[in-house]
């Protein structure tokens, strides 16, 4: 299975979200190995995903975000899950930059992609992923690793934290009410507690 950024206890809560299924799949023996890419440019990936597995016995193994098509290709990856931060009506899903990416290689290889959040993620407010805002965050983050700066001065930046995979991409998202696809989401309307 391969994850990206951290949805587990230290960003979330108590099981996590992406990572609670892992750590279910992990416990159920259904899961051989994890991967988690690093999650360009703040790293979560590799500094919180990869501690908590090592803490839980977890076997996981560290790419960089280039890498999935790569092990996608060489049958490394079974499936993919991740979390969410916010999640529109028809099941768009925003998530840590990169995820996008992620769903458009695993749809190319035919490999299930699945989102974990909670339903309060879910913002039945928004009719599409169109709606939900793309925050822009501090230039230095790409850079900059630690206090060495790794770009020539003049070189221009662009840095959104999130973006934006399409409900067809994803094949099911997984909730505290079960898994379903994107289009049924919708279903739950009424479970959600405002």
């Amino acid at each position: 299975m391969l994850t990206h950024c951290n949805a587990g206890a230290l960003a979330t809560a108590g099981y996590g979200t992406s990572l609670g299924v892992v750590r279910s799949a992990w416990q159920a023996g259904r899961l051989e190995r994890l991967y988690a890419d690093e999650t360009r440019p703040r790293l979560q990936g590799a500094k919180l995903t990869a501690w908590e597995c090592v803490q839980e016995g977890i076997p996981i193994t560290l790419i960089t975000d280039s890498m999935s098509a790569h092990c996608m290709k060489r049958g490394m990856i079974d499936a993919v899950v991740v979390g969410a931060d916010r999640i529109a009506a028809n099941g768009d899903t925003a998530n840590k930059i990169g995820t996008y990416s992620l769903a458009l290689v695993a749809k190319a290889h035919s490999i299930p992609f699945f989102v974990a959040a909670p339903l309060s993620t879910v913002d039945f407010k928004l009719s599409s992923g169109e709606q939900i805002p793309i925050e822009e965050r501090n230039p230095a983050e790409i850079y900059q690793i630690g206090s060495t700066i790794i770009c020539p001065a003049g070189t221009e930046f662009y840095n959104p934290a999130f973006d934006v995979t399409p409900a067809e991409l994803i094949t099911a998202i997984i909730t505290e009410h079960g898994a379903m696809p994107p289009a049924e989401l919708v279903q739950l309307q009424l479970k959600q507690v405002v």
